[in-house]
């Protein structure tokens, strides 16, 4: 089977101009018009797509926050050095690409693509290499992709599912007769547990002892599996490899030709594919000192070694890519399928390409067809149950995010010189923070909005003291807009203290509305509400004399917070407190908490 090389020619994908209209995903509503409870969320049959073009343009023609935007590089660029937490620098260098509604706002390279010539273990210290040898990071400086490739497999996958070519339910036997032969146990295993991670394939294994392609094959379909088939989730290169490997029995072509004819040659991404040449090496960014494998500083030949057994090409690894190329990847799904008048999927195959397969499974679980979902590990506050992405070893990572259309595209080697300096995703998630900033909450009522900010480890109190205690029928009636991790949990409280006494709060329990979903709260909240203006209301005790909300955050990952606008304490019909009132809002006391017009 022939193997096609790197793709296209030297030179980053241009950004096409024009920008098309946006996509505006219609939230899952109550069926036949009947009520139903819990908050509003979005599904990937609510997402409604129109095709962008990607192009250069500012913060507000992308409908942004200026200040928000110029913060991701700064941001990224502190990874770069020692901080807390971390002793040593997170990466040597990057390229950040950040998009909304196909607008460009930030395509910027910091640090170097090569500074290390080896990995001193026995001191435990990088060897650098003369400063005049050092080459620094370009925009179009091309990464090794590592795990990202698995979203290439993917996508040629479920486009053969599309085409007919196989069945998402089709036995991977039917196709590769040599997978169960050595472990029976593996014949109920379909094609689509290779790419939800749900087939009990182990997670990894060694391909280096094998002598050839065919016997580390064969290894892989031998080594036993970790569970049934169907019954847990572990996430596994061997499910990829195989995946790889079945797609080209069943096309007859080998995997890289498959991503070129599929993806790369139509979308125009003239610097993403396998095995990159020597032309283009010196803009290679370097990865690990692996003498292990018999190499040095690795440059321009893939980091993962089971792929580097197989030859640079495989399911699991092996893609080299810039920043731009990957940004017109991930707005081709954003787009649902099409990019620059080429479709790659149809709309329905890439809903069903970002479905979680596996609801029941936990979060860490949740993953469409190869695409990860609402990931806020890496995601951070851009995350939702429709954003999708991936992240890769090496150090880049692609975040698609359909509610608001943004892109954000983090590309480093991190691994250089060595992946002992850790593996923790904070340098991902603190651009990502800044990016879902940017996207403004327009107040619902009001010109601002009372708004909790984004912070890790911290307690945001909002207080709302009353001139005089409420003893008739008092109630507390709010707009409220949240967006936060699980764990991070805003509660309404009320005291009937009078000033002076020490403060008992109690929670109060809330009624909360969105269109025709409504359903109830013993006074806390968290997580997901479609990031739309909800109506919360609740009875206040007699006598009450103040309300506060206290939003808590844990120590790391984070949502985009919570807002609240309109806030009113009645008794009964009469209003005592008026958030409106320009006098009322100047009472209120914020603790973490400040006023945002977005």
């Amino acid at each position: 089977m022939r193997r096609r090389q790197f793709l296209g020619t030297v030179g980053g994908a241009a950004l096409a101009t024009g920008v098309g209209p946006g996509s505006v995903p219609a939230f899952a509503s109550a069926p036949n018009g009947s009520d139903v409870g819990g908050p509003p969320t979005v599904t990937p049959d609510d997402l409604r797509f129109r095709p962008r073009t990607l192009r250069r343009g500012s913060p507000h023609r992308a409908g942004l926050l200026r200040a928000e935007v110029e913060r991701l590089v700064p941001t990224a660029e502190d990874y770069m050095r020692p901080g807390p937490g971390r002793p040593h620098p997170s990466h040597p260098g990057f390229v950040l690409l950040a998009a909304r509604n196909g607008v460009v706002v930030e395509h910027a390279a910091r640090g170097h693509a090569l500074r290390y010539s080896a990995w001193d273990e026995a001191a435990g210290e990088a060897v650098e290499l003369p400063r005049d040898q050092w080459v620094g990071m370009r925009t179009d400086t091309i990464f090794d992709m590592a795990s990202v490739s698995k979203l290439f497999t993917s996508v040629v996958l479920v486009a053969q599912a599309e085409r007919g070519t196989l069945g998402l339910d089709d036995r991977v036997a039917r196709h590769l007769p040599d997978f169960d032969k050595a472990d029976p146990a593996k014949s109920p295993i379909v094609v689509r547990q290779l790419v939800n991670h749900t087939s009990g394939m182990k997670a990894d294994m060694d391909l280096e002892p094998y002598p050839d392609n065919e016997a580390r094959i064969a290894a892989v379909y031998a080594e036993p599996l970790k569970s049934p088939p169907g019954e847990q989730y572990t996430y596994s290169d061997l499910n990829l490899i195989t995946a790889g490997r079945l797609l080209e029995e069943v096309t007859g072509k080998g995997l890289d030709e498959l991503v070129a004819e599929l993806i790369t040659e139509p979308l125009g991404m003239r610097d993403t594919g396998y095995n990159p040449p020597e032309s283009k090496l010196e803009r290679v960014a370097a990865t690990e000192y692996m003498p292990w494998t018999g190499r040095g500083i690795v440059r321009g030949s893939v980091h993962d070694e089971k792929a580097y057994y197989l030859g640079g090409v495989a399911g699991h690894a092996g893609v080299f890519s810039t920043a731009a190329d990957m940004a017109v990847f991930g707005q081709m799904v954003l787009n649902g399928g099409t990019y620059g008048g080429h479709r790659v999927l149809g709309e329905d195959w890439v809903r069903a390409m970002i479905t979680n397969e596996n609801p029941d499974m936990g979060p860490e679980a949740a993953r469409g067809l190869g695409w990860q979902l609402d990931q806020r590990f890496y995601m951070d506050a851009l995350t939702s149950p429709v954003t999708t992405g991936h992240t890769g070893y090496t150090g880049p990572c692609l975040v698609a995010d359909p509610i608001d259309g943004t892109l954000f595209v983090l590309m480093t080697n991190r691994v250089h010189p060595t992946r002992d300096w850790g593996t923790v995703s904070d340098y991902r998630r603190a651009p990502a923070r800044h990016l879902a900033r940017a996207v403004p909450v327009r107040p619902a009522v009001s010109s601002a909005a009372w708004y909790s900010g984004q912070r890790d480890a911290d307690t945001a109190t909002l207080h709302v003291p009353l001139k005089k205690a409420v003893d008739d029928e008092a109630s507390l009636r709010f707009r409220l807009w949240y967006d936060t991790q699980s764990t991070d949990v805003c509660t309404v409280e009320a005291t009937t203290a009078k000033p002076g006494e020490d403060a008992s709060w109690q929670p109060v329990p809330l009624k909360l509305r969105a269109g025709r979903r409504s359903w109830e709260s013993k006074g806390d909240f968290a997580g997901f509400s479609a990031r739309r203006w909800l109506h919360a209301a609740g009875e206040l005790p007699d006598g009450v004399t103040a309300v506060r909300w206290r939003y808590v955050t844990d120590e790391q990952q984070q949502g985009r917070g919570v807002y609240l606008d309109d806030i009113r304490v009645l008794s009964g019909a009469r209003p005592v407190f008026m958030s409106v009132r320009p006098r009322d809002n100047a009472r209120v006391r914020a603790d973490g908490w400040e006023l945002s017009g977005n």
